[in-house]
């Protein structure tokens, strides 16, 4: 095999895993349609200028994230050429919110959303999009940034649940919110001051905010919310995982919608 061979081989879309290394491969991704299976973008902190602000600028028009790194960094994500690039890739695209409005309307049902608001723990995701399949849910709202994504740890978390239920990626949570509410959605999130779940008729276009492991609800989504829900508890422990308490939430909304016949 020639060297010419070689060098060719080192340009091809390589994926391992999680991952897509090598300029040109990295470079025809991010120029590419798919280019929003793009969770992050690890970049060698050394590298040429002109090759950095190539990758930057094409980043930026994303709003993808970047994170400058060393060399053993590169290496310990993938023992290949990696040319000083490697870009972590969701194992299946992301949907557009036109694709889970479709979903309900081909079901015949009003749609069900559930949003994630920085949720960061890739096993939450998981569970959370396994019970959202489970209960019916048309579709998982995430942001771009500071929230778990589509890895190969939430798929195996999700028990294959990921690959059906459509998970949208959206640059500002806010403005994707007020955009559902303009469509006829209610938005409901989760308050130590709710009204008691028990009560919620999920019915009609409903879309549910679970909020941030630690912190909750950020507070600029909060004042979106048209009403809050709380779950009651009796024990000294006066909170819930956040995927348990969206489990929690979501069978109400599955029983409220579905409702036993007598």
């Amino acid at each position: 095999m020639s060297n010419r061979q070689i060098n060719d081989r080192r340009d091809e879309p390589v994926q391992r895993d999680d991952f897509i290394y090598g300029r040109h491969a990295t470079i025809s991704l991010l120029e590419s349609d798919q280019s929003d299976r793009i969770n992050k973008i690890f970049l060698l902190e050394n590298i040429q200028p002109n090759f950095a602000r190539q990758v930057e600028t094409l980043a930026k028009a994303q709003h993808l994230i970047l994170q400058r790194v060393p060399k053993a960094k590169l290496d310990q994500l993938t023992p290949e050429n990696h040319q000083g690039i490697v870009v972590a890739v969701s194992p299946i695209p992301y949907a557009q919110l036109a694709d889970v409005l479709d979903k309900a309307k081909l079901q015949e049902e009003a749609p069900l959303i559930v949003i994630l608001d920085n949720l960061e723990d890739p096993h939450n995701l998981g569970s959370i999009l396994r019970t959202c399949d489970a209960m019916g849910v048309h579709g998982v709202i995430i942001p771009k940034r500071r929230s778990a994504t589509l890895t190969d740890v939430v798929a195996k978390t999700s028990t294959g649940a990921m690959n059906y239920v459509p998970v949208v990626r959206v640059t500002n949570l806010a403005q994707t919110i007020k955009k559902l509410k303009d469509l006829g959605f209610w938005i409901f999130g989760t308050a130590m001051s709710g009204a008691d779940y028990r009560t919620w008729d999920a019915n009609g276009a409903t879309a549910l905010v679970i909020g941030n492991e630690g912190k909750g609800i950020s507070p600029g989504v909060a004042k979106l919310m048209d009403a809050t829900l709380s779950i009651p508890m009796v024990g000294h422990v006066q909170s819930l995982n956040a995927s348990v308490a969206a489990g929690v939430l979501l069978y109400q909304a599955y029983n409220s919608r579905h409702k036993l016949e007598e």
